[in-house]
């Protein structure tokens, strides 16, 4: 455990990267939101939606990409196990999400609480489209980010062991999958059964078991593939 947490000390000296960029670009974003929706006329709409909260997501996967291809060889080069690197990403992980998951949930309590800061701006509360319940809503902003960073762990993995080849091939076999997923789903005419999955599906499985299971899964897949990756 101490070795781990020495290695998770690599990560944290990224710690803009980790938290702080996030926090710049999720304040920047509300500036910009904020400022058109209390330009524009007042809409019927009980709140305005922008997805700008998703930014944070963009900053946690790409801090786990850089952290293998970056910060793995340098801590292969000092005597560092594999399997400590990826507990120390782990943990950092862990972390990571349930800060952010706090922020967010805070400012979406004080959005709710002002009327969307007086203009019904939704930036925050994205889950509140989902459940009332307060802890599935910080549940799924944990979870997701979770999944994100062990998205992030994958790709870095798959670009180490073949570089850029492997990132295309990837980026192929993403396209390939959910484009031919969307065939299928077209061509059998399930588009109502996919949208009825995810309004009767139990809060809980959707924003907490489903992406929990995701994460091990990729989790399982960034091992692997840090097994294999060379420095």
């Amino acid at each position: 455990m101490k070795r781990t947490l020495n290695v998770a000390r690599m990560h944290a000296i990224a710690w803009p990267l980790i938290i702080g960029w996030p926090l710049v670009v999720l304040a920047i974003s509300f500036v910009i939101s904020y400022t058109i929706f209390a330009l524009v006329p007042t809409t019927d709409n009980e709140y305005n939606f922008t997805g700008s909260v998703f930014s944070m997501y963009g900053f946690a996967i790409g801090f786990y990409i850089q952290a293998v291809t970056q910060t793995f060889p340098f801590a292969l080069g000092i005597s560092v196990t594999r399997r400590e690197f990826f507990d120390a990403s782990a943990l950092v992980a862990l972390v990571q999400s349930a800060v952010l998951a706090t922020l967010v949930y805070v400012l979406s309590i004080i959005e709710a609480a002002t009327g969307g800061f007086g203009v019904k701006l939704r930036m925050f509360g994205i889950f509140r489209y989902a459940t009332d319940d307060p802890a599935l809503q910080w549940l799924g902003i944990f979870t997701t980010v979770l999944l994100v960073a062990a998205i992030g762990l994958v790709v870095g993995a798959v670009y180490q062991r073949y570089r850029v080849t492997g990132i295309f091939g990837l980026g192929l076999a993403s396209i390939v999958l959910l484009g031919g997923g969307a065939i299928v789903v077209t061509w059998q005419r399930w588009w109502p059964e996919v949208g009825d999955f995810f309004v009767d599906t139990p809060r809980i499985l959707l924003l907490v078991v489903i992406p929990l299971v995701l994460t091990a899964i990729f989790g399982l897949a960034g091992w692997a593939g840090l097994r294999r990756a060379t420095a």
